[in-house]
């Protein structure tokens, strides 16, 4: 079993239930338990900025999927929730996955780099990911907590809802 890290998003339809049914799909999954989960952060658009806020989270899952199969899986999960991937960057989305970190794994190839290679800096993950694993070590960026201090969160806000344990 390998420690995972997923940043969870969505800002159209209603981003709070596609976040939460997106947690029990996770919770789910084959040979994976949900260990923790953070509170919802309220964060402005990033990128393309002429759009609603987004709701992030984080998702600390014990696995024993492979890289690739945990991937395919978060992609069925945004499939399932109305997600259509159309090339487009940074733009309003009803959910979006992202795998972060798997303890232990580095890799780059044409579908998949672990660490996600965009995390130091943006705060909508950082924020999340910090409440689950502060001292987490990105291979090749630093550590979670370093990262967040040096992020700009301005305008990211936690919602008022405890943190929750896994389900499963």
């Amino acid at each position: 079993m390998t420690l995972a890290y997923v940043a969870l998003g969505g800002n159209l339809g209603e981003p709070r239930r596609q976040l939460e049914d997106a947690l029990a799909a996770l919770a789910r999954l084959p040979s994976t338990r949900l260990l923790a989960r953070s509170r919802f952060y309220r964060t402005p658009p990033w990128g393309v900025t002429a759009q609603p806020p987004f709701l992030n989270a984080a998702a600390e899952l014990d696995t024993a999927l492979s890289p690739h199969a945990l991937l395919d899986a978060l992609l069925d999960i945004e499939r399932r929730a109305g997600r259509t991937r159309d090339g487009g960057r940074w733009g309003p989305r009803t959910l979006d996955l992202d795998l972060l970190h798997m303890d232990g794994v580095a890799m780059h190839d044409g579908r998949l780099t672990l660490p996600h290679p965009r995390i130091a800096g943006r705060a909508f993950v950082l924020l999340p990911l910090a409440e689950l694993a502060p001292r987490l070590e990105l291979p090749g960026q630093g550590r979670v907590d370093a990262l967040l201090a040096a992020a700009d969160a301005a305008g990211c806000e936690p919602l008022l809802e405890p943190a929750h344990p896994g389900a499963g």
